[in-house]
């Protein structure tokens, strides 16, 4: 677990959250605080790891958990946890692309499409120049050997990567996060749509709806048959989640 004192972690159903303002985390990232798994977790994280033990098993490692949605944040609140926003995946990815540079932070890019890696590439080569992006990796869309997952981890450590951004989607980003934290020493983090977001290939919500807690419904309207049962379903079982987690306690 990592230590901070700006940092609080509230165990939500069967997932710990780590608690803080978005600056924070930022700079943990940027500045190598943090090593091995980091998970941006939100109610359909929460509530699918309610159902699949691995998933469970994987956020409840030596790992750290940040709360990438608004309902978490509001949760807290309640708990007594005097924290302002979420810290959201994209954000946190541009921060450290941007901070990480007076720090000589190195990239490797994992997940999504060999198109998708392009189109983000050349995105952060024109927003963040000097940016140093040591690798570049698209697996095969299906479930990885260990093998598979253990060449993937030495490419980044050959290349001397400080942060392994990995963009698969829940749950396969933060089960393949976990196994690759395992075997390396770089901070891996499963960083969900921003590869798409950055790079230009998705839209994202309009901050009104981001804050008011409605991402979720503006991503349900433009990708309504891929995401439907994740808000329609999985947003009920959260509800009954936090219901159950009310008598939770703040470490």
């Amino acid at each position: 677990m990592w230590n901070d004192d700006n940092v609080h972690r509230l165990q939500v159903g069967p997932v710990p959250i780590d608690f803080c303002e978005p600056e924070v985390a930022w700079n943990a990232v940027a500045t190598r605080q943090l090593q091995g798994a980091v998970h941006l977790c939100n109610a359909y994280t929460i509530a699918l790891a309610d159902e699949r033990p691995d998933l469970s098993d994987a956020l409840n490692a030596n790992c750290v958990n940040f709360p990438d949605g608004m309902p978490l944040v509001w949760w807290a609140k309640r708990r007594n946890i005097a924290v302002s926003n979420r810290v959201y995946g994209p954000d946190l990815m541009e921060a450290v692309l941007d901070r990480g540079r007076a720090h000589g932070l190195r990239h490797y890019l994992y997940g999504s499409t060999p198109e998708v890696l392009d189109g983000l590439v050349a995105a952060i080569s024109q927003r963040w120049s000097g940016v140093e992006i040591v690798g570049v990796e698209s697996p095969p869309f299906r479930e990885l050997t260990d093998e598979e997952v253990a060449t993937s981890v030495q490419r980044a450590t050959d290349q001397r990567a400080d942060v392994v951004w990995i963009g698969m989607g829940t749950p396969k980003q933060d089960l393949l996060t976990h196994r690759m934290a395992e075997l390396g020493e770089a901070t891996y983090v499963a960083i969900g749509a921003a590869f798409d977001f950055i790079a230009g290939t998705k839209s994202q919500a309009p901050m009104w709806m981001q804050r008011s807690g409605l991402e979720w419904f503006y991503r349900l309207v433009t990708e309504p048959r891929r995401l439907w049962k994740r808000y329609l379903v999985y947003n009920v079982k959260f509800i009954r989640i936090l219901w159950r987690a009310r008598s939770a306690t703040v470490a």
